[in-house]
C-alpha cells in the first residue's frame, strides 16, 4: 500500500486570467483568457501527493455552495479521502489569478469556508492524523488551527511538513520545534528570516537564520534556480531541470505534494528534493493550478534536455 500523507488546509476556486502583463494600481487591462480552476494550496498539494504515488486524506472546509461542491468533486476524482473535508455554511475560498505573457502571477485570496477550519473541526478528525505517515500545512487557514496541526502531528511523531505560503511575517516561535521540514519559496523565506532572498547566497543566510529559529531542516525553493537544503550547518544546493515555463501557477505546491509522497514512500531527502522538483518542472510546462500536477508515470518518464 502506498504511504499515507494527510493535508491539513484550504480549498479554494481559482478564477484565472490570463493578461500580458500584470495591471499596475488603478490601470485596467484587456485579459485573453478566463477560467475558473480547483485550487487552493492544501487541495492542490493533496492532488500533487496523490497523483505522484501516496494514498492521501484531505482536512478542510467548503461552502454549501457550486464551487464548494465542484471542489470536493475534483478530489474524490483523484481518490483522495474527502472524509475530513467538511461542508460549511457560505461561500468557497476563491482565489483571483492574473498570469502574465512571462508566466508570472499575482493572486488575491478570499478565504471563505476556509476561515471554518478551527482547531475543533480538525480535533474532530484526529483518527485521519493518527493514520498518516506525513502531514502537510500551509497558511491559507486560521494560524490558530495550523499551531493546533502542527502541535498535534508532532504529538503523535508524525514527518511534519509546512509549507509557510503566504507568509508576511515571522512564524510565531513555539511552532519551529513541532516542524520537520520548513519549505518557503524566496518572498516566504525573506518574511520569515528578514534576510531579503534574491540569490543563492542571500537563501543561504536565510536558511541559516530559520534553522537558528528553531526549523528542524528547511528547503527554500527558488524556481528556475532550484532548491537549497539546510539541516544544522549543512548547505546543499539542487539546481532546477530546464524547460520551457508557460503558468508557474501551483508549481510550489506540486513540489510540497511530490517531496511528501516521495518522502513517505521511503526515498531519502536528496531523493524527494529532486522528485519533486522534477514534478514541479513539469507543472510549469502546463497551464492552471491543479490540471497542470503531473501524475507518477509522468515523472518516471521525464528526460533531463
Amino acid at each position: 500500500m502506498p504511504a499515507k500523507v494527510a493535508v491539513i488546509g484550504s480549498l479554494n476556486m481559482d478564477l484565472v486570467t490570463r493578461a500580458p502583463r500584470l495591471p499596475r494600481g488603478g490601470e485596467t487591462l484587456i485579459g485573453q483568457s478566463f477560467a475558473t480552476v480547483s485550487g487552493g494550496k492544501g487541495a492542490n498539494q493533496a492532488v500533487a501527493a496523490a497523483r505522484l504515488g501516496a494514498q492521501v486524506s484531505m482536512v478542510g472546509c467548503v461552502g454549501n455552495d457550486a464551487y464548494g461542491r465542484e471542489l470536493r468533486g475534483a478530489l474524490v476524482a483523484e481518490q483522495i479521502d474527502c472524509q475530513a473535508v467538511s461542508t460549511v455554511e457560505g461561500s468557497s475560498g476563491v482565489a483571483l489569478i492574473v498570469v502574465d505573457d512571462n508566466s508570472q502571477n499575482a493572486i488575491v485570496i478570499v478565504a471563505g469556508a476556509n476561515g471554518a477550519l478551527t482547531p475543533a473541526v480538525i480535533g474532530c478528525f484526529d483518527a485521519v492524523l493518527q493514520a498518516a505517515d506525513v502531514i502537510i500545512c500551509q497558511l491559507e487557514i486560521p494560524d490558530a488551527s495550523v499551531g493546533h496541526a502542527l502541535k498535534r502531528a508532532r504529538e503523535l511523531g508524525k514527518t511534519v511538513i509546512l509549507n509557510p505560503a503566504p507568509a508576511s511575517r515571522p512564524l510565531p516561535a513555539d511552532w519551529y520545534a513541532n516542524i520537520d521540514y520548513l519549505i518557503p519559496n524566496e518572498s516566504e523565506a525573506t518574511a520569515l528570516s528578514g534576510v531579503p532572498v534574491d540569490s543563492l547566497d542571500s537563501a543561504k543566510v536565510a536558511a541559516a537564520r530559520l534553522i537558528a529559529l528553531g526549523a528542524g531542516k528547511v528547503i527554500i525553493t527558488l524556481g528556475a534556480q532550484g532548491s537549497l537544503f539546510a539541516s544544522g550547518s549543512r548547505l546543499e544546493h539542487f539546481p532546477a531541470p530546464v524547460v520551457k515555463a508557460i503558468d508557474t501557477t501551483a508549481a510550489g505546491d506540486t513540489f510540497v505534494g511530490g517531496f511528501a509522497a516521495a518522502l513517505a514512500n521511503g526515498q531519502d531527502e536528496a531523493a524527494a528534493i529532486r522528485f519533486g522538483q522534477v514534478a514541479a518542472a513539469l507543472s510549469v510546462t502546463r497551464a492552471g493550478a491543479q490540471p497542470s500536477i503531473p501524475t507518477l508515470s509522468d515523472v518516471q518518464a521525464f528526460k533531463p534536455s
